[in-house]
């Protein structure tokens, strides 16, 4: 069900854009050319544009909500891991220290240059 309300959140979210694209801005914008005498006036397709951004965005704005709920809900751990805690101090194992270095037996070249690691 989460997914496929995700889908449906993308899907408004694609038409807001469109439609909100679509609408003529003051700069000329990517508003659609064309004769008013078609099926709506300019001003009817504007008041149209205007209800449907209207209406797009609410919707996207509670899908947001919903989703946000539904997943905080749904994917709500039902116990604490604590696979990863730290132990108390007396069930921790001692450190060992750490071992001598083993001497390299490797001779110093005469003229001072440091050998290459093998």
């Amino acid at each position: 069900m989460f997914t496929f309300l995700l889908v449906v959140h993308a899907i408004i979210a694609a038409l807001l854009v469109t439609v909100i694209l679509m609408q003529k801005s003051e700069g000329g914008g990517l508003g659609m050319g064309g004769s008013p005498s078609g099926l709506m006036s300019a001003r009817g397709a504007a008041d149209f544009l205007t209800r449907a951004t209207t209406v797009l965005a609410s919707l996207f704005i509670l899908m947001s909500i919903g989703l946000a709920a539904l997943a905080t809900v749904q994917r709500a751990p039902r116990e604490i891991d604590q696979s990863l805690a730290r132990q108390p101090a007396a069930q921790q194992a001692p450190i060992a220290a750490p071992a001598a270095p083993v001497a390299d037996n490797v001779a110093e070249p005469a003229n001072g240059a440091v050998p290459l690691a093998q």
